[in-house]
Order: C-alpha cells, then sequence, then structure tokens
C-alpha cells in the first residue's frame, strides 16, 4: 500500500512539473489579423525619459519582452543582444520593458537598471521605461499585447518576466512566446530573421 501511495504522489509531482513548465513555455503564433487598436498608435517613453512612437516601427518586426535584472531568466538579456547584433540591420527591433510586477525582482531606479544591462549584458537594444504589464495600471502597450478587443487575436496573461511578444511589420500580433523559450529557440531566430 505505501509502495502505491509513493509510485502516485511521484507521479502527482512529475505531472505537476510537467504543467508548471507548459506555463513557463507555451507558444502560442497567430495569422497576421488587423487589430481594432492600431499597434503603430502606441507610444511609450525610453529608459532615458525620451517620448518613442510606435510610428517608427513601421516595416519592422518587433519583439516585445518585459525584462527584470534578478530573475532566473534574466541571462536572457544576452541571447536576446545576440539577436540585436545579428538581425537589427535586417528589419528586427527588440524593446525591452523592465517590470517590477513578479516578486520584486525589478525594483532599482531606471538609472540603475540602465547601468545594470549596460554592464553585465552590453545591452544595446531600445530598453523602455518601467511599466506594469499586469493589473490596473498595466501600461497601454501591454494593455494592447494582453487585450484581444485591441489586438485582434487573443487575450494574454504575462505569468512571469521574460515573456515575449512578436509583431510583425505590418503591426499585427503573430506571436506571444513564454518566459521559458529561449532568444535563441528556433521560433524567435525565425521570427527575427523574417522567416515565414
Amino acid at each position: 500500500m505505501k509502495m502505491i501511495i509513493l509510485i502516485s504522489a511521484s507521479v502527482m509531482l512529475v505531472l505537476t512539473a510537467l504543467l508548471s513548465w507548459k506555463a513557463y513555455a507555451d507558444i502560442n503564433t497567430y495569422n497576421p489579423m488587423k487589430s481594432p487598436v492600431d499597434f503603430y498608435s502606441l507610444s511609450c517613453k525610453t529608459l532615458d525619459g525620451e517620448d518613442f512612437q510606435f510610428e517608427q516601427l513601421k516595416g519592422k518586426r518587433v519583439l516585445i519582452v518585459n525584462t527584470a535584472s534578478k530573475c532566473g531568466f534574466t541571462k536572457q538579456y544576452e541571447g536576446l543582444q545576440n539577436l540585436h547584433e545579428t538581425y537589427s540591420e535586417d528589419g528586427f527591433v527588440i524593446l525591452g520593458f523592465p517590470c517590477n510586477d513578479f516578486a520584486n525582482q525589478e525594483s532599482g531606479s531606471e538609472k540603475e537598471i540602465s547601468a545594470f544591462c549596460s554592464a553585465n549584458f552590453g545591452v544595446e537594444f531600445q530598453m523602455m521605461e518601467k511599466v506594469k504589464v499586469k493589473g490596473s495600471n498595466t501600461h497601454p502597450v501591454y494593455v494592447w499585447l494582453t487585450s484581444e478587443a485591441e489586438n485582434g487575436v487573443s487575450d494574454h496573461s504575462v505569468k512571469w518576466n521574460f515573456h515575449k511578444f512578436a509583431i510583425d511589420a505590418q503591426g499585427n500580433l503573430v506571436g506571444s512566446l513564454r518566459s521559458g523559450i529561449k532568444p535563441s529557440d528556433k521560433e524567435i531566430t525565425d521570427f527575427a530573421a523574417g522567416k515565414e
């Protein structure tokens, strides 16, 4: 009887681990569909406090990532920088949005975040101001990314840092990739390279 209980507990533990990993490794892709709210109508401030109008992204493939400095996924900054170096000349842009919504893993100021990114990962891709990606004060960019009523394809829930959203060169949301999907994974490198 103890052996059956032990085996059952082990099976449950494995299933729980697999389901938990799926929450961090899930990928959703979409066929391009015109959104009710134009992606290019959005704007934000950069980490340096400058206005950044999304209309300047027309014709570019965009990867939007919510970032944090003290996360198990923080090392993905390196992979994101590699993507930037490899594909930025080919119409690919990364926008990093620091957020402190998950376990207080980005509590620093904009200046501290900038210094951390530069010193530890040599980040040169565009970093934006620190924002809320969930809850009542969600930044308008993340309202668009997570709301089917705005993006036209699906509702999304950002579960953790380094969730990635892919927007094609016509401003359509075409992918939602959870934190466990690395910048070097095929789904992301294909998108960065402009492969269908």
